[in-house]
């Protein structure tokens, strides 16, 4: 029980680390948009479940590229109605799916990217640049966590 606690404090303590530093750089001004909804599920799969494949690195970066991309291609050339907006969400899926990129908060930006007509630049931030920094702080929290759980073991030398 102890260690569950722990680690759901951990998880909580980075999720919400996380998301603070990214919503406190949007705060600040002229740097850009730095967090989207999306980043919300994301932290639910990267610090509460980590060893789930659709936590994965490259399942969230690469998830969230992919589907962002299809947004703002469809933005961009086909168009934003109802029809291109469900397409453009049924592309997404099957593409993570025969990329191996499948993280289901990922699935969201689309919508969000279509229904906002974001440009290119929404790729590098928020998109890019949020997803590596959720990953980082994924690895710090995962590292922490080990170091908690694993340190105070005694050796046979004890």
């Amino acid at each position: 029980m102890e260690n569950k606690f722990r680690k759901a404090a951990i998880a909580g303590i980075f999720a919400c680390m996380a998301i603070f530093v990214l919503a406190y750089l949007q705060q600040l001004g002229n740097y850009g948009v730095w967090l989207m909804a999306p980043f919300g599920a994301t932290s639910v799969l990267v610090f509460g479940v980590p060893h789930s494949p659709l936590a994965k690195a490259k399942n969230v970066i690469g998830g969230h590229i992919l589907t962002a991309l299809i947004g703002v291609v469809f933005v961009n050339y086909v168009g934003v109605g109802p029809v291109e907006i469900a397409l453009a969400t049924g592309l997404a899926i099957s593409l993570m799916m025969l990329t191996d990129t499948i993280h289901p908060a990922a699935g969201a930006n689309p919508i969000l990217i279509m229904q906002s007509l974001q440009s290119w630049d929404f790729l590098v931030m928020p998109v890019l640049i949020g997803a590596v920094f959720i990953v980082l702080f994924g690895y710090l929290s995962q590292w922490l966590l080990n170091i908690q759980l694993n340190g105070h073991k005694k050796t046979a030398n004890e």
